[in-house]
């Protein structure tokens, strides 16, 4: 069972911050869900447009269906790189992140099997597809650094967290433990008459004032899906496909906190938390597209939920530097103490919810096209399962979090000769219900590529951008508001895409 306390969300690769949570894993059933639009660089090019527009082989992961388009054998591979770059302001004060990461984005195979020729019959052929596709990136670094006091200590969420907790029984509980374990916290051991408690149960601390604070977190890892498709055409008219998604995915998170004491006598106080989680899922895909004219197309994409098998891994150690404070409660002189918490390995089930989505593609005869998409995802509808920890309080926060979202796409291309010339929109959703921050994605986009007998080279670029609140930690006043610190976060993400192409 997780002992996440300094807990973070972030859109995975969506970057999005989300409320804080008691164990956290809420938060991976939308970091794990939330999935945007891949492919190849000409898809990326037009804003990731592509339940309507066949032909091309992010239709392998995409709609299934638009392999039934194709006419001749395709192999091609993408390259990639992205540039994080967070902004993020505490206290009116701010501090920039930057990320670099190089990646393999798309590799892709489609083995053609058209027939030929006039014969009888609806049935035209189709295709058969095979690719390798990165769904997500979750490497990123933020967090805040502050030379102005804070409004709360993260020793106030541990005396709330720690009420009601006998003394014997405390230091098995996650960081409120290891904050007992290293005198942050302290039992009261004498009732209002001075008589002394057995095994008490509320604590006190002889930490005062509050504290300047800081925060580094650093996240790696990645969500990755062989897909397996195939797509048929009737009568080059209607194209039906389906496809089996097998996923992969690893994601680590190292939190540092700190808090230094102007006064003492807590001189300065360090907390390190690390999680590692690593699984895989299946999932299904069908698709349909219709062709009722020649320069229209009309499609359909079902996506079943992602069904995840997880494992996790989770430590956590916390320090804190004392100036020779006599602790007379325990007759001992309090400078360096540690604490580590116990090495937690356990294992959950996470269902994503299913998406559907459907679009239009308008030919301007041999000139180009224009394309249009639209999602619809209800983040609310994600399922935890375990049997290593009480997953209700998450379902029930997943339900009351989050919401259903509409994301849409639009994009075009033109083309001159030989060379096309594309650009493209993406809007995704704001995924959490009931509130005034806007943490919705805007996603610009744009390239050019080529044609060249067999061969096909087209370059991508692509921007997004949105914003974020990160708490880190919760302390409830008296109207049960949070008035822990919030840290609020700005983030682009750059990425440029190279796709090669050979048709055989």
């Amino acid at each position: 069972m997780r002992l996440t306390i300094l807990i973070f969300s972030c859109l995975l690769f969506a970057s999005t911050n989300l409320l804080f949570g008691q164990s956290g894993y809420y938060e991976d059933a939308y970091r794990f869900s939330h999935v945007k639009a891949g492919g190849s660089s000409r898809i990326m090019a037009i804003g990731g447009t592509q339940w309507s527009l066949g032909g091309d082989v992010s239709n392998i992961s995409g709609n299934p269906a638009g392999l039934g388009f194709f006419r001749s054998s395709e192999a091609s591979i993408s390259l990639g790189y992205s540039d994080w770059a967070v902004n993020t302001s505490y206290l009116g004060q701010n501090k920039s992140y930057n990320t670099t990461n190089f990646n393999l984005p798309n590799l892709s195979y489609v083995m053609a099997n058209p027939k030929e020729g006039l014969g009888r019959g609806a049935f035209k052929g189709g295709a058969f597809g095979i690719s390798l596709q990165r769904l997500a990136n979750f490497n990123t670094e933020y967090g805040f650094f502050s030379d102005q006091i804070g409004n709360t200590s993260i020793i106030d969420f541990y005396l709330q967290d720690a009420n009601g907790i006998r003394e014997s029984q405390i230091e098995s509980f996650g960081l409120t433990g290891l904050a007992y374990s290293t005198y942050q916290i302290n039992p009261v051991i004498f009732d209002d008459n001075g008589n002394p408690i057995n095994d008490p149960n509320t604590y006190d601390s002889f930490v005062t004032g509050f504290p300047f604070q800081d925060e580094n977190i650093r996240q790696e890892g990645s969500s990755n899906q062989i897909t397996f498709s195939y797509g048929a055409n009737f009568n080059h008219k209607i194209f039906f496909g389906g496809a089996l998604g097998i996923r992969n995915l690893s994601f680590t998170s190292i939190k540092n906190y700190n808090e230094e004491f102007p006064d003492g006598p807590l001189i300065n106080s360090a907390l390190t938390e690390r999680l590692f989680i690593n699984g895989s899922g299946i999932n299904l895909n069908l698709g349909i597209i219709f062709k009722p004219i020649d320069y229209l197309n009309l499609g359909f994409s079902f996506q079943s939920p992602t069904w995840y098998a997880f494992n996790e891994e989770y430590e956590a150690s916390m320090i804190a530097n004392y100036d020779n404070y006599e602790f007379e409660q325990e007759d001992i002189v309090l400078g360096r103490v540690e604490a580590l918490s116990d090495y937690i390995v356990g294992s959950y089930n996470l269902n994503t919810p299913l998406r559907i989505g459907g679009g239009a593609t308008f030919f301007l005869g041999k000139n180009g096209f224009v394309s249009a998409d639209v999602d619809f995802v209800d983040y609310s509808n994600a399922n935890i399962k375990s049997r290593d920890f009480d997953e209700g309080p998450d379902n029930q926060e997943i339900n009351s979090t989050y919401t259903s979202t509409l994301n849409y796409r639009f994009g075009a291309e033109y083309r001159i000769d030989k060379i096309r010339l594309r650009g493209g929109y993406a809007f995704y959703g704001d995924p959490i219900a009931n509130s005034e921050f806007d943490r919705s994605t805007n996603q610009i986009s744009g390239g050019i590529g080529a044609k060249l007998n067999k061969f096909s080279i087209d370059l991508a670029l692509i921007s997004q951008k949105n914003n974020g609140l990160y708490r880190s930690y919760q302390v409830l006043d008296s109207q049960n508001n949070n008035i822990g610190p919030v840290t609020q976060l700005e983030n682009k993400i750059f990425t440029g895409m190279l796709t090669l192409g050979f048709s055989f």
